[in-house]
Protein backbone atom coordinates (compact mmCIF):
# COMPACT_ATOMS: atom_id res chain seq x y z
CA UNK A 1 0.00 0.00 0.00
CA UNK A 2 1.01 3.56 -0.98
CA UNK A 3 2.17 6.04 2.32
CA UNK A 4 -0.12 8.40 0.98
CA UNK A 5 -2.74 5.89 1.11
CA UNK A 6 -1.93 4.72 4.25
CA UNK A 7 -1.94 8.49 5.48
CA UNK A 8 -5.55 9.06 4.14
CA UNK A 9 -6.73 5.86 5.95
CA UNK A 10 -5.24 6.54 9.26
CA UNK A 11 -6.61 10.38 9.42
CA UNK A 12 -10.37 8.85 8.34
CA UNK A 13 -10.09 6.81 10.73
CA UNK A 14 -8.70 9.07 13.92
CA UNK A 15 -12.18 10.94 13.45
CA UNK A 16 -13.79 7.92 13.46
CA UNK A 17 -12.61 6.41 17.13
CA UNK A 18 -12.56 9.14 18.96
CA UNK A 19 -16.02 8.43 20.54
CA UNK A 20 -16.10 5.10 19.98
CA UNK A 21 -16.37 1.97 22.81
CA UNK A 22 -13.22 -0.50 22.88
CA UNK A 23 -14.96 -3.05 21.25
CA UNK A 24 -16.47 -0.83 18.37
CA UNK A 25 -12.65 0.58 17.83
CA UNK A 26 -11.48 -2.73 17.64
CA UNK A 27 -14.06 -3.80 14.91
CA UNK A 28 -13.52 -1.00 13.04
CA UNK A 29 -9.69 -1.28 12.69
CA UNK A 30 -10.25 -4.65 11.56
CA UNK A 31 -13.00 -2.98 8.79
CA UNK A 32 -10.13 -1.01 8.02
CA UNK A 33 -7.52 -3.33 7.79
CA UNK A 34 -9.80 -5.16 5.34
CA UNK A 35 -10.08 -1.95 3.15
CA UNK A 36 -6.60 -1.81 2.93
CA UNK A 37 -5.86 -5.27 2.39
CA UNK A 38 -8.21 -5.61 -0.30
CA UNK A 39 -7.21 -2.29 -2.25
CA UNK A 40 -3.83 -2.93 -2.47
CA UNK A 41 -4.08 -6.59 -3.45
CA UNK A 42 -6.72 -4.89 -6.15
CA UNK A 43 -3.65 -2.93 -7.19
CA UNK A 44 -1.63 -5.51 -7.42
CA UNK A 45 -3.05 -8.75 -8.69
CA UNK A 46 -6.46 -7.25 -10.37
CA UNK A 47 -9.82 -7.31 -8.86
CA UNK A 48 -10.83 -10.38 -10.31
CA UNK A 49 -7.82 -12.20 -9.34
CA UNK A 50 -8.29 -11.27 -5.75
CA UNK A 51 -10.27 -13.85 -3.85
CA UNK A 52 -11.74 -12.75 -0.37
CA UNK A 53 -9.46 -15.66 1.15
CA UNK A 54 -6.52 -13.80 0.15
CA UNK A 55 -8.27 -10.43 1.28
CA UNK A 56 -8.61 -11.71 4.88
CA UNK A 57 -5.52 -13.34 4.66
CA UNK A 58 -4.16 -10.33 4.13
CA UNK A 59 -5.94 -8.57 7.06
CA UNK A 60 -4.96 -11.30 9.25
CA UNK A 61 -7.84 -12.53 9.82
CA UNK A 62 -10.35 -15.74 9.00
CA UNK A 63 -11.89 -16.14 5.60
CA UNK A 64 -15.75 -16.48 7.65
CA UNK A 65 -14.69 -13.40 9.96
CA UNK A 66 -14.69 -11.41 7.00
CA UNK A 67 -18.46 -12.23 6.45
CA UNK A 68 -19.15 -10.13 9.91
CA UNK A 69 -17.65 -7.44 8.05
CA UNK A 70 -18.60 -7.30 4.41
CA UNK A 71 -21.03 -9.39 2.55
CA UNK A 72 -19.86 -9.70 -0.96
CA UNK A 73 -15.89 -8.53 -2.29
CA UNK A 74 -17.80 -5.37 -3.84
CA UNK A 75 -18.70 -3.94 -0.71
CA UNK A 76 -15.32 -3.67 0.19
CA UNK A 77 -15.22 -0.85 -2.34
CA UNK A 78 -17.48 1.13 -1.23
CA UNK A 79 -17.17 1.00 2.71
CA UNK A 80 -18.63 4.61 3.51
CA UNK A 81 -21.87 4.49 1.32
CA UNK A 82 -24.14 3.87 3.74
CA UNK A 83 -22.43 6.04 6.26
CA UNK A 84 -22.89 9.07 3.04
CA UNK A 85 -26.54 8.49 3.16
CA UNK A 86 -27.46 7.99 6.53
CA UNK A 87 -25.56 11.69 6.90
CA UNK A 88 -28.06 13.17 4.27
CA UNK A 89 -30.81 11.46 6.05
CA UNK A 90 -29.68 13.15 8.85
CA UNK A 91 -29.69 16.55 7.61
CA UNK A 92 -33.00 16.28 6.38
CA UNK A 93 -34.23 15.08 10.03
CA UNK A 94 -32.64 17.70 11.50
CA UNK A 95 -33.72 20.77 9.08
CA UNK A 96 -33.54 24.28 10.00
CA UNK A 97 -36.95 26.03 9.76
CA UNK A 98 -35.87 28.28 7.31
CA UNK A 99 -33.96 25.41 5.26
CA UNK A 100 -34.93 24.36 2.27
CA UNK A 101 -34.05 21.02 0.00
CA UNK A 102 -30.80 22.65 -1.84
CA UNK A 103 -29.61 23.77 1.19
CA UNK A 104 -30.44 20.67 3.27
CA UNK A 105 -28.68 18.85 0.38
CA UNK A 106 -25.39 21.15 0.22
CA UNK A 107 -25.07 20.83 4.24
CA UNK A 108 -25.32 16.93 3.76
CA UNK A 109 -22.79 16.52 1.00
CA UNK A 110 -20.56 19.27 3.52
CA UNK A 111 -20.80 16.95 6.57
CA UNK A 112 -20.16 13.71 4.45
CA UNK A 113 -16.83 15.50 2.82
CA UNK A 114 -15.93 16.76 6.70
CA UNK A 115 -16.51 13.50 7.96
CA UNK A 116 -14.59 11.48 5.61
CA UNK A 117 -11.99 11.47 2.53
CA UNK A 118 -13.64 8.18 0.53
CA UNK A 119 -14.85 9.77 -1.88
CA UNK A 120 -11.86 11.55 -3.08
CA UNK A 121 -9.44 9.03 -1.76
CA UNK A 122 -7.07 6.24 -3.96
CA UNK A 123 -9.75 3.53 -3.40
CA UNK A 124 -12.33 6.31 -4.32
CA UNK A 125 -9.96 6.40 -7.96
CA UNK A 126 -9.54 2.75 -7.60
CA UNK A 127 -13.61 2.06 -7.48
CA UNK A 128 -13.87 4.83 -10.31
CA UNK A 129 -11.63 2.61 -12.99
CA UNK A 130 -13.34 -1.25 -11.58
CA UNK A 131 -16.49 0.54 -11.99
CA UNK A 132 -15.66 1.40 -15.67
CA UNK A 133 -14.22 -2.08 -15.93
CA UNK A 134 -16.08 -4.81 -13.80
CA UNK A 135 -19.12 -5.76 -14.72
CA UNK A 136 -19.92 -6.90 -11.35
CA UNK A 137 -18.94 -3.55 -9.29
CA UNK A 138 -20.72 -1.53 -12.14
CA UNK A 139 -23.76 -3.16 -11.24
CA UNK A 140 -23.06 -3.21 -7.30
CA UNK A 141 -22.63 0.77 -8.00
CA UNK A 142 -25.79 1.38 -9.74
CA UNK A 143 -27.95 -1.07 -7.64
CA UNK A 144 -26.77 1.35 -4.69
CA UNK A 145 -27.05 4.45 -6.46
CA UNK A 146 -30.54 4.25 -7.42
CA UNK A 147 -31.49 2.87 -3.74
CA UNK A 148 -29.86 5.63 -2.45
CA UNK A 149 -31.77 7.94 -5.00
CA UNK A 150 -34.79 6.11 -3.67
CA UNK A 151 -34.09 6.66 -0.17
CA UNK A 152 -33.68 10.21 -0.10
CA UNK A 153 -36.12 11.14 -2.40
CA UNK A 154 -38.80 9.79 -0.16
CA UNK A 155 -37.45 11.66 2.79
CA UNK A 156 -36.94 15.15 1.28
CA UNK A 157 -40.45 14.57 0.07
CA UNK A 158 -42.08 13.67 3.62
CA UNK A 159 -39.87 16.41 4.81
CA UNK A 160 -40.53 19.33 2.13
CA UNK A 161 -44.37 18.41 1.43
CA UNK A 162 -45.23 21.81 0.25
CA UNK A 163 -42.27 22.39 -2.09
CA UNK A 164 -41.85 18.64 -3.12
CA UNK A 165 -44.31 15.88 -4.16
CA UNK A 166 -42.65 12.20 -5.14
CA UNK A 167 -42.07 12.99 -8.81
CA UNK A 168 -40.02 16.65 -8.36
CA UNK A 169 -38.52 14.96 -4.70
CA UNK A 170 -36.90 12.00 -7.26
CA UNK A 171 -35.52 14.13 -10.02
CA UNK A 172 -34.45 17.05 -7.57
CA UNK A 173 -32.20 13.62 -5.47
CA UNK A 174 -31.20 12.37 -9.16
CA UNK A 175 -29.64 15.73 -10.37
CA UNK A 176 -27.98 15.95 -7.17
CA UNK A 177 -26.45 12.75 -7.09
CA UNK A 178 -25.86 12.54 -10.81
CA UNK A 179 -23.77 15.83 -10.54
CA UNK A 180 -22.00 14.33 -7.96
CA UNK A 181 -21.29 10.65 -9.76
CA UNK A 182 -19.99 12.41 -13.08
CA UNK A 183 -17.89 15.13 -11.34
CA UNK A 184 -16.28 12.15 -9.70
CA UNK A 185 -15.33 10.25 -12.69
CA UNK A 186 -13.94 13.32 -14.83
CA UNK A 187 -11.74 14.34 -11.20
CA UNK A 188 -10.73 10.94 -10.52
CA UNK A 189 -9.81 9.34 -13.89
CA UNK A 190 -6.41 8.15 -14.38
CA UNK A 191 -5.66 9.97 -10.80
CA UNK A 192 -3.38 8.58 -7.88
CA UNK A 193 -2.52 11.13 -5.84
CA UNK A 194 -5.54 13.82 -5.97
CA UNK A 195 -5.15 16.90 -3.55
CA UNK A 196 -8.76 15.75 -1.34
CA UNK A 197 -9.14 19.34 -0.56
CA UNK A 198 -9.47 20.89 -4.29
CA UNK A 199 -12.00 17.93 -5.19
CA UNK A 200 -14.28 18.15 -2.12
CA UNK A 201 -14.36 22.15 -3.72
CA UNK A 202 -14.76 20.99 -7.06
CA UNK A 203 -17.86 18.68 -5.74
CA UNK A 204 -19.14 21.26 -4.21
CA UNK A 205 -19.45 23.37 -7.10
CA UNK A 206 -20.61 20.49 -9.49
CA UNK A 207 -23.69 19.78 -6.71
CA UNK A 208 -24.00 24.59 -7.20
CA UNK A 209 -24.00 24.16 -10.60
CA UNK A 210 -26.68 21.33 -10.92
CA UNK A 211 -28.95 22.61 -8.23
CA UNK A 212 -28.99 26.38 -9.52
CA UNK A 213 -32.02 25.63 -11.93
CA UNK A 214 -33.92 24.14 -9.02
CA UNK A 215 -33.64 27.43 -6.78
CA UNK A 216 -35.78 28.88 -9.19
CA UNK A 217 -38.33 26.43 -9.10
CA UNK A 218 -38.48 25.77 -5.52
CA UNK A 219 -38.76 29.30 -4.70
Amino acid sequence: MSAYLRRVSIRVECRKLTAMSLRDRKRARTRQALVEAATDLFQRKGYDETTIADIAAAAEIGTRTFFSYFATKEELLFPESDARVAATLDAIANKAPDEGPIAVLLRALTTASEASDDMVSPLAALRTRLIGTVPSVRGRALQMQLDAQREIAGHLAEAFPEQLDEVSAAALTGAFVGALTGALQVLLDGVEHADPKAMKTALQAAADVALAPWREYLS
